[in-house]
């Protein structure tokens, strides 16, 4: 009888190689950071907890937060709309759509601090009628509320496309099995098509999350007291420009960490939540 042949495993020199450049180039990053004297690492110690760039830290987190909340509801909206058989709504939120994610972020921050040179009030009425109520447009559209509404308005447009992609994976014949069983639209929609839109939506959203995180430092130019704003404040007064900018580097670092840990976690437990289960074993396993 026969020998039943050998298996080598597979050898991968190239691999092996690309492993220890990898590592030569790691560790010659790592000596020049710390026998580097221009990072003055002393002074990044000193003003890592510092108060004002702990303050700036919580700016920047509010304001990712509430962002992404009025990008993910007004998204959720426009993707609705866009998704309509009536084609006035679905070319307006085409055109929102396409205003601003044509214009750049910074622009839009900009515009909406500047709004006043157009509008000196803002007014709610009828048109062509006398309005009802006026205010200034200065004292409504703060420093912060100009933020708010650039990077809200500007995340309500790539997520109402988020949205939309992850809406229209659903197969179609799902919904009309759906509606043919006496489901009405709204149970068909929460139901049927909403959990499985979720599993494509979420990782982008937490793409999108990480990606406001970082957008919120262009708040900066409207001197509001973010992260990068309070480190700018402090390396102006004492000249070490290098050390606050990497004692912001690492803060931001920290907090993509943090959410890009919580993204796995969650997109696991949706992978889970809708791995097949064929037999009774697997459903006990799954328990």
């Amino acid at each position: 009888m026969a020998a039943p042949p050998q298996v080598y495993p597979a050898r991968h020199r190239w691999r092996w190689i690309a492993v220890v450049v990898a590592a030569l180039i790691i560790a010659q990053i790592l000596i020049s950071m710390v026998t580097n004297e221009a990072f003055r690492w002393g002074t990044f110690l000193e003003y890592l907890f510092n108060p004002q760039i702990i303050d700036g830290l919580f700016v920047t987190l509010m304001l990712t937060a509430v962002s992404m909340v009025l990008g993910v509801v007004l998204g959720t909206v426009v993707a609705v709309w866009r998704m309509s058989s009536n084609r006035v709504l679905s070319g307006f939120a085409w055109f929102f759509a396409w205003l601003f994610r044509g214009v750049p972020t910074l622009v839009q921050l900009v515009f909406f601090y500047n709004l006043a040179a157009l509008y000196p009030t803002i007014s709610i009425g009828v048109p062509f009628l006398e309005p009802w109520v006026s205010w200034d447009t200065n004292t409504v559209i703060t420093p912060m509320l100009a933020a708010i509404l650039g990077l809200g308005l500007n995340e309500a447009a790539y997520m109402s496309e988020i949205i939309r992609g992850g809406l229209m994976s659903v197969p179609r014949g799902q919904v009309e099995a759906a509606r043919g069983l006496g489901m009405s639209p709204w149970q068909t929609f929460s139901r049927i098509v909403m959990p499985q839109a979720t599993r494509v939506i979420i990782p982008a959203t937490f793409g999108q999350m990480i990606g406001m995180l970082k957008y919120t430092s262009l708040v900066s130019v409207l001197s509001i007291g973010d992260l990068l704003y309070n480190a700018e404040q402090i390396f102006s007064r004492n000249f070490q420009p290098i050390p606050l900018l990497v004692v912001a580097s690492v803060w931001y670092l920290i907090c993509t960490s943090v959410l890009m840990l919580a993204q796995y976690f969650v997109e696991r437990r949706i992978n889970r939540a809708h791995r097949p289960v064929t037999n009774a074993r697997s459903r006990a396993e799954e328990k």
